[in-house]
C-alpha cells in the first residue's frame, strides 16, 4: 500500500469553512423550521451583470462554429486579456508578459507554494486567510502544530490587531521567507496605507524575503489614498508577487478567473528570475483558464464592465454599512463590542472581549439563526472576534440585521 503523505497528518482536523457548514447542517437538522441566513462564507450572491453575460454567451456561441472554435490556448492567458490587466488595472506599472491569467487567486497561491517548496520559511498576517497556512503545511513548509498551541511550527505569525492598526511589526519579517499579506484584508477588512506597505517592502528587501500580496478585494477600496496594488510602492518589483481575482468584484466565484503578477526583477538567491521557474511550472501543470471565462474577464475590463463592477461592489459595500450599523447598536455596545472594516472591504470584523469565537458563532446561530465566521479560524489573533460577510441579497442582509439587533447574551 502507498504511504500517506505525512504533511496531511500535520493539518488540524478540518478546514474552517467545511467546519462552519457542518455546524450549520447539524443546527438545521435539529431545528428544521429555522430559516438560516448566512453572513459567513464570502461567496458572491448577485447575478452576473448584463455586459458580462453578453460576452460569455457570445464566446460560447463562437465555440459552436467552425471558424470560432478554439482548443488549448496560451497557458499564461489570452494576450489581449493580459494587456488589459496591465494597462487598465495596473496603469502600465507592470508589463503584459508579467501577467499570468489563471482559474483564481486561491489556485495560484497553491501553485506558488509548490513553486517555493518545503524548504522556505513562512510568515503570515494573524489573522489570515486559512489557505496561506494550510497550503504551507501541505507542501511541507510548515507543521506540525506546536504542542499546547494552535500555531504550526515553521510559521511566523505576525499579529494584526486593533492595537497595532491591523499592521504587523516589520521587525517580525523573517529572513529568506515568503510573507503572505492581504489588503484589503480577509478577514479583518483592514486596508494597509502606502506608508505601511512601504515599511513592509523595505523589511522584505532587507531580509531577502518575498511578499505574496493578495489583492483580491482591491476593487472595494473607495479611499483614493489607499493603495490597490503592492506595485504602487517603490521597490516592490524586487520583492513581491501579486495575486488577484475577478471573483469578488464581478461575481466570478463560480466562473473562476484570476491572475498573478511576477515581476522580471524578482530573483532567487542564485540570480535566477522567479518568473522563469513560475512560467515553467505554470506551463507544465496548467493548461490555462477557460477561454470562455477569459472573454468574460475582457468584458469586465471594458468601460461598461468597469461600471458594472463599481455598481456591484457598491451594492456589497452598502450591505456592509447595514451590518456595521446594527453592530454599533446599544446591545452590542453593552457587550463591549468593537467594530472594524466594512468601509473599503466587504467584511466587518467584530471583537467581543472575553468571549470565545466559536462560542459567539454558536450563540448567534442559535439565537438569531444567522451564520457568521469565527475569528479563531483565521489564526490565534482572531480569537474573540467574528467576521461578518456582506455578500448576500439585500433583503436577507436586512433580515439578518434585524435579528442581530435583538441579540442578548
Amino acid at each position: 500500500m502507498i504511504t500517506r503523505n505525512k504533511t496531511f497528518s500535520n493539518l488540524t482536523s478540518g478546514y474552517l469553512f467545511p467546519e462552519i457548514s457542518k455546524r450549520r447542517a447539524e443546527f438545521a437538522k435539529a431545528n428544521p423550521h429555522a430559516e438560516i441566513i448566512s453572513l459567513g462564507i464570502g461567496n458572491t450572491t448577485e447575478p452576473l451583470t448584463p455586459h458580462i453575460v453578453k460576452a460569455l454567451t457570445a464566446q460560447v456561441a463562437r465555440l459552436g462554429t467552425l471558424e470560432g472554435y478554439s482548443g488549448y490556448g496560451d497557458e499564461a492567458g489570452l494576450l489581449e486579456l493580459r494587456e488589459k490587466i496591465a494597462t487598465v488595472l495596473y496603469k502600465g506599472a507592470i508589463s503584459s508578459d508579467e501577467v499570468f491569467v489563471s482559474d483564481g487567486a486561491k489556485c495560484d497561491i497553491g501553485r506558488l507554494q509548490y513553486l517555493f517548496g518545503p524548504k522556505v520559511a513562512v510568515a503570515v498576517q494573524d489573522p489570515a486567510y486559512p489557505v496561506y497556512v494550510d497550503g504551507s503545511v501541505m507542501v511541507g513548509a510548515a507543521g506540525p502544530l506546536i504542542e499546547g498551541t494552535t500555531n504550526y511550527s515553521g510559521i511566523t505569525y505576525m499579529p494584526c490587531t486593533p492595537d497595532n492598526n491591523f499592521f504587523p511589526d516589520p521587525l517580525l519579517v523573517p529572513e529568506n521567507a515568503l510573507v503572505y499579506f492581504c489588503s484589503p484584508n480577509n478577514p479583518t477588512g483592514a486596508v494597509a496605507t502606502k506608508k505601511q506597505l512601504t515599511s513592509l517592502v523595505k523589511a522584505a528587501r532587507s531580509k531577502g524575503s518575498i511578499i505574496i500580496f493578495d489583492s483580491a478585494y482591491s476593487a472595494f477600496i473607495r479611499d483614493p489614498d489607499l493603495p490597490q496594488s503592492i506595485f504602487e510602492i517603490d521597490g516592490a518589483r524586487e520583492c513581491a508577487i501579486e495575486v488577484s481575482s475577478f471573483s469578488k468584484p464581478i461575481g466570478f466565484t463560480g466562473v473562476r478567473l484570476g491572475w498573478t503578477i511576477v515581476p522580471k526583477e524578482l530573483t532567487f538567491s542564485d540570480g535566477t528570475p522567479v518568473i522563469k521557474d513560475w512560467n515553467r511550472l505554470f506551463s507544465t501543470i496548467f493548461n490555462g483558464p477557460s477561454n470562455i471565462a477569459q472573454y468574460g474577464g475582457l468584458a469586465a475590463l471594458q468601460e461598461q464592465g468597469l461600471l458594472e463592477t463599481r455598481e456591484l461592489t457598491d451594492y456589497y459595500l452598502e450591505n456592509a454599512r447595514e451590518i456595521r450599523k446594527v453592530l454599533l447598536g446599544d446591545n452590542f455596545i453593552a457587550m463591549g463590542t468593537e467594530i472594524f472594516g466594512g468601509d473599503n472591504a466587504p467584511y466587518v470584523w467584530a471583537r467581543f472581549p472575553g468571549k470565545k469565537s466559536w462560542d459567539m458563532f454558536d450563540a448567534i446561530l442559535k439565537k438569531c439563526h444567522v451564520v457568521c465566521t469565527p475569528g479563531a479560524g483565521f489564526g490565534p489573533a482572531g480569537e474573540s472576534c467574528i467576521r461578518f460577510s456582506s455578500f448576500g441579497h439585500r433583503e436577507q442582509i436586512l433580515e439578518a440585521c434585524e435579528r442581530l439587533a435583538g441579540l442578548q447574551l
